[in-house]
């Protein structure tokens, strides 16, 4: 394929992209004069077929956590086109009823607790009551948010509570973490994540006819800052199945499937693999080199370039370079995406620069 030669002219500002409302975080990003879109260019990254680019970056994505769904309010977590949620409208009931408590010194909700509504997994059916996809308001959430279907950027719909995560919603997270484990409970696991399965397949389709949405960001924390919550064995044979279910079903629509799990995963990272998962962002405790080396051909990593929102400008823009320079020359066959979230300002546009460089001189 022809190389396309770096111009300076491609970091000019030609204008924003659209930007969600309701988050105070997403602020308003610039456009730039680059050859091909970012959607397109993280579609080149996921082909793996040497026409990407230059490294993505997070600030490439653009990301919807809709209030159709009862979780990102009971979360404190709604990103979308409608207006920002007071403090004192977060928390709440989830789609599953399960009350959440907003806790404002952390910015986030958790169950309310000491009274899970399972004791049992065997007892799912007769106490958990599933949502009603349909009842659903979607011509709403269509109308509020046709205006992010002009994105230029991958543009994914995110989901709070996951396989394990929704376990520990029913169950509070000692009696989720013992019946994973539990011979007596195992089957009724099964079944339990085979209909959540479901439901989540019902809403990723709702998803790709209100919205023109390239993929899926699936939250379920697995670890801790120092380790996993469960073993690779007990994953595999209790989560993979469900997980590779739902990574499946969005490929076969033509979505790509991005795991969202924070903790000290990196023993995981083959079940990650096992599932199909095309993407994850590990957090700074994971060994990401190791990682990168081992796995890079077979999941996408996010990558830290290590400055925070202190850097000089000198600083960031060495990151960058450094960063460019370490990854650039195999994104053909171990492509990456670079963490902007906490990233100094202009460190994007040095991450574009460096790295187009790098890929258009191959």
């Amino acid at each position: 394929m022809k190389k396309i030669p770096f111009s300076p002219s491609e970091l000019e500002v030609v204008g924003e992209h659209v930007s969600v409302t309701s988050w105070a975080m997403m602020n308003p990003l610039p456009k730039y004069n680059t050859p091909i879109t970012p959607r397109e260019n993280f579609n080149a990254a996921l082909r793996r077929d040497g026409s990407v680019m230059w490294i993505p970056t997070s600030a490439d994505f653009l990301n919807i956590e809709s209030r159709v769904n009862l979780d990102h309010i009971a979360r404190a977590e709604v990103i979308d086109m409608g207006p920002p949620y007071s403090d004192e409208e977060k928390g709440g009931v989830d789609m599953f009823g399960i009350e959440w408590v907003y806790v404002p010194q952390v910015g986030g909700s958790m169950v309310k607790p000491g009274a899970p509504v399972l004791e049992d997994v065997n007892d799912w059916e007769k106490i958990i009551k599933f949502p009603d996809v349909d009842a659903m308001d979607w011509a709403a959430a269509k109308t509020l948010n046709a205006k992010m279907n002009e994105t230029e950027r991958a543009f994914k719909a995110s989901f709070q509570n996951g396989l394990f995560e929704r376990l520990i919603s029913f169950m509070d997270f000692e009696g989720a973490a013992l019946a994973i484990i539990d011979e007596d409970q195992k089957d009724a696991i099964h079944a339990l994540m085979a209909k959540l399965c479901d439901l989540y397949e019902a809403m990723f389709v709702k998803y790709t006819e209100i919205l023109d949405i390239d993929g899926i960001m699936f939250h379920d924390d697995w670890g801790s800052q120092r380790a996993p919550f469960f073993s690779a064995a007990t994953c595999s044979e209790m989560i993979v199945p469900y997980l590779k279910r739902l990574a499946d079903f969005c490929h076969a629509k033509g979505l790509w499937f991005e795991h969202h799990c924070c903790g000290k995963n990196e023993p995981l990272v083959p079940c990650m693999i096992e599932a199909n998962i095309d993407m994850w962002h590990p957090q700074i405790m994971n060994d990401i080199d190791m990682l990168y080396e081992k796995y890079g051909d077979k999941i996408i990593f996010g990558v830290n370039a290590g400055v925070g929102m202190d850097a000089t400008p000198e600083a960031a823009e060495a990151a960058a370079k450094a960063l460019a320079e370490k990854y650039a020359p195999n994104m053909g066959t171990k492509p990456i995406i670079m963490s902007a979230f906490g990233a100094p300002p202009g460190l994007s546009s040095h991450i574009y620069r460096y790295s187009r460089e790098i890929l258009a001189a191959e």
